[in-house]
């Protein structure tokens, strides 16, 4: 064989194992397909130099990371919002229409498995990036090129981001589970579970054999032209990479629930495990006019399958202290499976939650648990007691701590911020990854560190040094050292996450945006009074804020002279009629609508989608529907689209 003649044995190779692995549809024999692959692996073997790198024998791995590298995506990769009924899908699609009267929706499956972003670029994959925090991921290229349903190249040269699902067939799955199995290995809960954990194995033999698969399911930084997202996805297919089972352009509720009903009768017969179905706004520039919250598109949905319930006993419950002291009751279970994944826990919330349900230990119960959501207990069976069950007590004191609980309510709170408990959860929140983002800070070593007496609070993750790492237990230089510099890293990270991360009560990651662009640094000098004025904080929240920096300002400050949290830029506003007003748009404009919005923003106004008294105008286009009527019952001010541009042009 010469060199001509093994290129082209390379390609045929190729095109037998896409008809194979992506369109199902094998153009050859197992033996034709074996028989070529040892001709081409015994060339290469003779002539290693002359090795193809983008032939199929490449795709075996064999490279062993010390770590997984962090990288970046070229776009964000959202989160989506999940709804679980007609009502749930009914309400998103009615906040869609307040926005984008007319859209279509593209639909397709929502399958269980690990977020993969592909980074292609002159018509070769240079990069495969898990999903992260959405903004930085860990690099995984080399266990992706041997995922045999991921084209190496592709016949389009511009730079182009393919996301979507690493999954694995359930059949392969149980076959997995049950080597495992022989070789004394601990099972994968599930498919999910074992795809993700295959994903980000050192060794790229590992993923190799693990025969996981590729699904897209959108693409991310991109200059295609095409005007929907199925055209775009057309595309994408046609590049070589894999079509889902099913997917559907749908009109309206009527259309998308049919297609929802004809993917849940299909579930149990897809090879991979599907667990609801993703409905999209199909026009990308409507996509851009609805935008973004801070965690979801507002174009897109997971509409996901029914929970699945299951019959199980309350073995005993145990007491878990929180990061900020509140105490849970948790359920132990007797061991049930649902939809694949072993569940043995499930919060019961509060006590208040116990005493309405009357959950006493030794009963019977139904338990759900659907896609990501905590189990939880719907229902006691009181007709199955035999009375052996127990009542469950309230405690008056710390489980761990043994100090006196503070008794709000509804919620029970330990105030020692020494308890070890209290401790520990506060600083694996810390380094969460929509916190701090600390790499190799995970629960295990957090306790461990804490048993060894090395962290007693956050700040004493700054005293780390290489000497005191190197004598615990599975510290070895290089694990060390990407501790340590991790921990470097979390300095000048922007301040809304550094206030996120304190884990202060009430305060989650939109709070606390608003809290570091409204105050900036000096949020740490303000007082209730000063909270309670920004929008959408109550009281509790604003008194969470007060009790907390009454307590800890003087370590905040501590911290921060450490960290040095970089501040948000504010938005910059001119003065005008419209700065501090409240404004709804409505009816077809002249401009973009999102364009007029972003005008009246950098006025300071503040765009809502309802009419309501609190109201200061309505601007308003041609075709002007309910909202302009709304406004004219409530006597809110009508504006035209050219009286808002003369009175801005008046500025």
């Amino acid at each position: 064989m010469n060199d001509l003649e093994y290129k082209k044995k390379v390609a045929l190779l190729q095109q037998y194992a896409q008809a194979y692995y992506v369109y199902d549809n094998p153009i050859a024999s197992d033996a034709e397909y074996d028989n070529l692959y040892k001709e081409v692996q015994a060339y290469e073997r003779q002539y290693p130099l002359l090795v193809d790198r983008f032939s199929p024998t490449q795709r075996v791995g064999g490279h062993i990371l010390e770590g997984f590298s962090k990288a970046k995506h070229g776009a964000r990769m959202w989160s989506m919002e999940d709804v679980f009924d007609a009502n749930g899908l009914r309400a998103w699609l009615h906040r869609v229409a307040k926005n984008s009267d007319g859209a279509t929706f593209f639909c397709e499956p929502k399958f269980d498995g690990a977020s993969l972003n592909l980074i292609y670029d002159k018509g070769e994959l240079i990069q495969a990036i898990t999903r992260g925090d959405g903004v930085i991921g860990e690099d995984v290229s080399e266990n992706a090129k041997t995922i045999r349903s991921i084209p190496l190249r592709i016949s389009y040269f511009e730079r182009l981001e393919v996301r979507g699902e690493v999954v694995i067939k359930t059949a392969d799955f149980e076959a997995i589970n049950e080597e495992r199995l022989q070789n004394g290995e601990a099972l994968f809960a599930n498919p999910r579970n074992a795809a993700a954990g295959s994903l980000r194995q050192l060794n790229s033999k590992i993923t190799a054999k693990r025969r996981l698969v590729f699904q897209p399911w959108g693409v991310g930084e991109n200059v295609l032209v095409q005007k929907n997202l199925s055209e775009k996805m057309a595309f994408v297919y046609s590049l070589g990479f894999l079509k889902p089972p099913l997917s559907f352009a749908c009109k309206n509720i009527y259309d998308i629930e049919t297609f929802y009903h004809q993917l849940l009768a299909k579930r149990e017969d897809v090879e991979m495990m599907m667990d609801g179905m993703v409905v999209k706004v199909d026009a990308i520039d409507l996509q851009e006019e609805l935008g973004y919250t801070v965690k979801y598109p507002k174009w897109m949905c997971a509409y996901k399958f029914p929970a699945v319930e299951k019959v199980t006993r309350i073995k005993d419950v145990f007491l878990q202290v929180g990061r900020t002291g509140v105490i849970t009751p948790v359920a132990e279970l007797e061991p049930v499976d649902i939809d694949g994944a072993v569940v043995e826990r499930a919060t019961l919330h509060n006590f208040d939650e116990v005493a309405r349900k009357d959950i006493q230990i030794g009963d019977f119960v139904i338990i759900i648990r659907s896609g990501d959501v905590i189990p939880k207990i719907i229902k006691v069976i009181t007709q199955r007691r035999n009375g052996e069950q127990k009542p469950i007590q309230k405690p008056t004191h710390c489980p761990t701590c043994k100090g006196e609980l503070l008794d709000e309510g509804a919620l029970l709170k330990c105030q020692n911020l020494a308890c070890s408990d209290r401790v520990v959860n506060s600083i694996i929140h810390f380094a969460s990854k929509k916190a701090l983002n600390i790499d190799g800070l995970g629960d295990k070593i957090v306790e461990q560190l804490h048993q060894q007496k090395l962290i007693a609070s956050v700040l004493d993750l700054y005293n780390l040094d290489m000497q005191k790492l190197l004598v615990l237990e599975g510290f070895k230089f290089k694990k060390a050292l990407n501790l340590l510099e991790a921990i470097e890293k979390t300095k000048n990270t922007p301040l809304d996450r550094c206030i996120y991360a304190l884990g202060i009560e009430h305060i989650g990651e939109v709070a606390a945006k608003k809290i570091a662009l409204h105050f900036g640094i000096s949020w740490i000098e303000q007082r209730c009074e000063d909270f309670i004025t920004l929008d959408g904080f109550g009281i509790e929240m604003a008194k969470s804020l007060e009790e907390f920096l009454h307590v800890n300002k003087e370590k905040v400050q501590e911290l921060y002279a450490i960290i040095q949290p970089q501040e948000l830029e504010k938005i910059a506003t001119k003065e005008s009629l419209f700065s501090g007003k409240t404004i709804v748009i409505t009816g077809s404009m002249q401009l973009a609508r999102a364009e007029v919005k972003k005008m009246l923003e950098s006025f300071g106004a503040k765009i809502t989608n309802s009419v309501s008294k609190k109201t200061d105008f309505v601007i308003y286009g041609l075709d002007a529907g309910s909202k302009y009527d709304n406004a004219l019952a409530l006597g809110v001010t009508l504006m035209s689209e050219q009286e808002m541009l003369e009175a801005l042009e008046e500025k």
